[in-house]
């Protein structure tokens, strides 16, 4: 099993193919300009790529005067890559070419049965699926991706103790080193937030921002950060930390073993939504919820999505004040950072629109100097295929790392 970064043999080879890849479709004379090299040194790098199949030539450009340029592509068919997201509600895996189009995907409710081995053991049976499927033998697979619940040993390819899984066993899961030895090819571990913002990153083509910022919002809070071109790490895997950010200095109790009274997580989540619409029904509140749950106790995020899609006002106005309190969160996060540009993604954000517009608008409403700095907002490209698309990435970026 040839590790990735050695399939591009040298420094200047991998930064020329990182080069074209973010450009898509380039000329030489374009790559003659920024590359700084000589004409000689540069023709000799692309005639190596070439060689190896890892670019193709696609065509010519306009002429500016003499010769048309030759344009290059990297080879979308060199290989292929999996990426799989592993998350408390669903796990998700796709297959990829270079150019990160999706070739197939499976996906799987993540319920109490859905233990590491069980998993482990069905993502083995569906990558071979997929590969009989697509005619793709298993020798052109570069490498597998994950994004996962953290926290996770990155470096070990350790999935360590997250809360909140449905099935038992989920601590201490040594995920790379178990498909490693099934599929026999490299696997990279990585934490969800991470891969979902390189995905959307490497989508965005034309368009990409050179400071990100990316939150995930579902049943916990997610964050990841990138500039230019690359995830910010710290010391310790802390993707889930962000939701500790203490939003009220005496409120909301956490109920997160060690948890800071009053964190972020405590009013925008999805457990938090629930408990508070058990609370409302308590309370008398008259809501749908007792038309689509036999208790308070059995109330889940589903109830809640039906509940405000038939205008419920009790459920909308659940869902109005955790945008509410969205918003000031980002507003902390965006005055510190500074981001060109603010990614948002997961269940609460695909809920409702509204929860995005009011989330930001309360954000821009506390953004300093919000007059000269103008944040941008989106939801992204990829929807809920974006940690997994990312988890591909991951391992398209081990061939230029």
């Amino acid at each position: 099993m040839l590790p990735i970064h050695e399939l591009i043999p040298n420094s200047r080879t991998k930064d020329m193919y990182l080069s074209v890849r973010k450009k898509g479709t380039v000329s030489k004379q374009t790559l003659l300009e920024e590359s700084g090299l000589t004409v000689s040194t540069l023709t000799r790098i692309l005639d190596e790529l070439l060689a190896q199949n890892l670019l193709l030539e696609v065509g010519f450009g306009e002429s500016t005067g003499g010769r048309r340029p030759t344009l290059y592509e990297t080879n979308p068919t060199y290989g292929y890559v999996f990426g799989l997201e592993i998350s408390r509600t669903f796990s998700k895996l796709v297959l990829a070419d270079l150019h990160l189009n999706l070739l197939d995907e499976y996906s799987w409710t993540m319920d109490e049965h859905a233990t590491p081995e069980r998993l482990i053991e069905s993502v083995h049976a569906q990558v071979l699926h997929m590969l009989e499927q697509t005619s793709i033998d298993i020798s052109q697979v570069i490498g597998l991706g994950i994004g996962a619940v953290g926290p996770l040993d990155r470096k070990e390819g350790t999935i360590l103790q997250p809360a909140g899984f449905a099935a038992p066993g989920w601590s201490q899961v040594p995920v790379r080193e178990r498909l490693e030895q099934l599929l026999d090819v490299p696997v990279c571990l990585d934490n969800g937030a991470n891969t979902a913002l390189l995905g959307e990153y490497w989508a965005s083509g034309d368009r990409r921002q050179h400071q990100l910022l990316y939150l995930h919002a579902g049943i916990g809070l997610r964050s990841a950060i990138m500039n230019e071109g690359r995830i910010l790490y710290g010391v310790i895997d802390t993707e889930g930390a962000v939701g500790q950010m203490i939003i009220e200095s005496s409120g909301v109790p956490s109920s997160v073993p060690g948890g800071n009274s009053g964190a972020w997580e405590s009013y925008v989540s999805i457990r938090t939504l629930e408990m508070q619409a058990r609370e409302e029904w308590k309370r008398g509140r008259p809501t749908l919820l007792r038309e689509l749950a036999d208790r308070p106790e059995d109330i889940e995020f589903a109830h809640l999505i039906e509940a405000l899609q038939a205008g419920d006002s009790v459920v909308n106005g659940i869902f109005g004040q955790a945008a509410a309190y969205c918003g000031i969160g980002l507003a902390n996060l965006i005055n510190v950072l500074h981001p060109e540009e603010v990614i948002l993604g997961g269940p609460l954000f695909s809920a409702a629109d509204f929860f995005f517009q009011e989330a930001t608008r309360t954000a821009l409403e506390r953004t300093y100097y919000r007059e000269q700095y103008k944040v941008r907002f989106t939801q992204g490209s990829l929807s809920d295929t974006a940690v997994a698309a990312g988890a591909a990435a991951l391992i398209l970026n081990q061939l230029t790392g």
